[in-house]
């Protein structure tokens, strides 16, 4: 119950913009999807997952190549600066290791 009103209380203050757009990131189990989305749009920019690939290790290595990948992609969309959507999760572990590999190729927070 706790983890719906952090989510909620996160996603009050955040949202997409065309020069802004929302990185979002949700961890599952065995996956972890990152989607970069215009909320004025409504529109998805650039996504990355490892659902249907054959990335392996950890869920915190995971988090790392999803993490290069979807800034990667962003730069290809022309995004330099999102505003990062970590839901309901906390910024530890799979979340800052997610993070800090989308920062180390040129991701703006």
């Amino acid at each position: 119950m706790k983890a719906l009103y952090r989510a909620k209380r996160t996603r009050a203050k955040i949202h997409g913009t065309s020069e802004r757009p929302r990185l979002t990131v949700h961890f599952s189990n065995a996956h972890i999807t990152a989607q970069i989305i215009d909320d004025d749009k409504k529109t998805t920019l650039a996504y990355a997952t490892t659902v249907g690939t054959k990335i392996t290790g950890t869920m915190t290595e995971k988090a790392e190549k999803i993490g290069t990948e979807i800034a990667k992609k962003a730069k290809s969309a022309k995004v330099s600066k999102v505003v990062f959507d970590r839901g309901a999760k906390l910024y530890a572990g799979r979340m800052s290791a997610l993070a800090e590999a989308a920062r180390k190729e040129g991701l703006e927070f």
